[in-house]
């Protein structure tokens, strides 16, 4: 969507003050542990662009409360893996040895969107060190939530999503449907269903100098994350409303997470079914 798309979308400018104003009205509170997933396109146009964003979510959450954001990095997986687009075969090595060593103070993320890449450079924002699903926070409980990050299971429970699970966090879409709820993996970990273990490998950077890391994970899966969202809505619910031009949905991570669990277990193929 162009910039000519995004003004025809709002009747006026989105700003600072007014995206605050329409966040409160959906629930969102001083002191609120938020995990915010965005699109700043289905926003319309607003003045300021992404920083006008992330200045209205923290105007709202206030330093009290926490802010986080995911910022991943899946340039850093397995290219032999990639389909968005994939590479040439020859290409796999010299990818492998040639990028630079993932780095949170300046790796930009890849298709999260322009608010949580801006978001990472913000003042007192901290960001995680995992090489393929670091999350960035500010406020209050912001290092407590996003370092000493595992690599190994790396959604599971010695990620950020587990901490803000105990945290009592909710889940803010902002403009984005329910293939996005990153804190469905966490429900992968914990569901009762067969999971294949996968290795994995990326360059980091310790005592400045670049080394290669390797790590185990689970072969995680989102296929059917919009099945799991739709039937949570359905059965449990969310509070939806608009945050600009955005359709906008804020929901309990914890009821979200306990839910998948179940219907990862009902609905997951068993071994008997593969």
């Amino acid at each position: 969507m162009g910039e000519a798309d995004a003004v025809d979308r709002v009747d006026e400018p989105g700003t600072v003050s007014s995206l605050a104003t329409d966040l409160r009205a959906l629930g969102v509170e001083a002191g609120d542990v938020l995990l915010v997933h965005s699109s700043m396109s289905a926003l319309g146009w607003v003045a300021g662009g992404p920083p006008a964003v992330v200045d209205a979510l923290q105007e709202v959450v206030t330093a009290d409360g926490t802010l986080v954001m995911p910022t991943h990095t899946p340039q850093y997986t397995d290219p032999a893996n990639w389909s968005n687009p994939p590479v040439p075969d020859d290409w796999e090595d010299t990818i492998r040895e040639a990028r630079p060593p993932f780095r949170p103070a300046v790796t930009p993320t890849r298709g999260m969107g322009a608010i949580p890449e801006c978001f990472r450079d913000y003042p007192d924002v901290v960001r995680g060190e995992h090489p393929f699903y670091s999350f960035a926070a500010w406020g209050a409980d912001a290092a407590d939530v996003v370092t000493d990050h595992e690599f190994d299971d790396s959604l599971g429970e010695g990620s950020p999503l587990a901490r803000l699970y105990d945290r009592d966090a909710d889940v803010l879409l902002l403009g984005v449907g329910h293939e996005v709820y990153t804190s469905l993996h966490l429900a992968e970990y914990r569901a009762d269903f067969p999971r294949e273990r996968v290795e994995c490998e990326a360059p980091v950077v310790r005592d400045g100098r670049r080394v290669s890391v390797e790590f185990e994970d689970i072969d995680i899966d989102s296929a059917d994350f919009p099945d799991v969202g739709a039937a949570f809505e359905h059965e449990v619910g969310a509070t939806s409303g608009s945050v600009g031009a955005a359709a906008t949905k804020l929901l309990d991570q914890q009821a979200l997470v306990d839910f998948a669990v179940d219907w990862f277990g009902e609905n997951r193929p068993r071994d008997e079914e593969q």
